[in-house]
């Protein structure tokens, strides 16, 4: 277990990462292999890859995400992420982002209209 100080800048350095994540534009066309690299670069900080991303199922992602001390703040950053790397041809993370979505739903024991507004549009799609 990460001491209050460590918490704290290992949450610190994830927001940057999902911030960096969410900041990107995507557009529904193929990659450059320029924008994979700087996506890659930083996926590596989850210990992903657009690869493994695309290989892992549900549950071992979740399971992942948390081991590497996602909240349930940023679990939804990172679904969000998910969502719009979809509009990217070749990619679809969507049921990968529905999951991450009802696990913090289920999880979390608070319920967010949000979060619940999100998973009914995905069903709906």
């Amino acid at each position: 277990m990460l001491n209050k100080g460590l918490r704290d800048d290992e949450a610190i350095r994830i927001d940057n990462v999902l911030k960096t994540l969410r900041s990107l534009y995507f557009v529904p066309q193929p990659l450059t292999d320029e924008e994979k690299f700087d996506i890659e670069n930083h996926l590596k900080e989850f210990g992903l890859n657009i690869e493994t991303l695309v290989d892992y199922q549900d549950e071992e992602l979740i399971t992942l995400l948390v081991r590497r001390h996602l909240d349930f703040n940023q679990l939804e950053q990172f679904a969000d992420f998910l969502m719009d790397f979809s509009k990217v041809q070749n990619y679809d993370f969507e049921d990968n982002a529905l999951a991450i979505y009802q696990y913090i739903q289920r999880e979390s024991n608070v319920f967010s209209f949000g979060i619940n507004t999100k998973i009914a549009s995905l069903k709906n799609r």
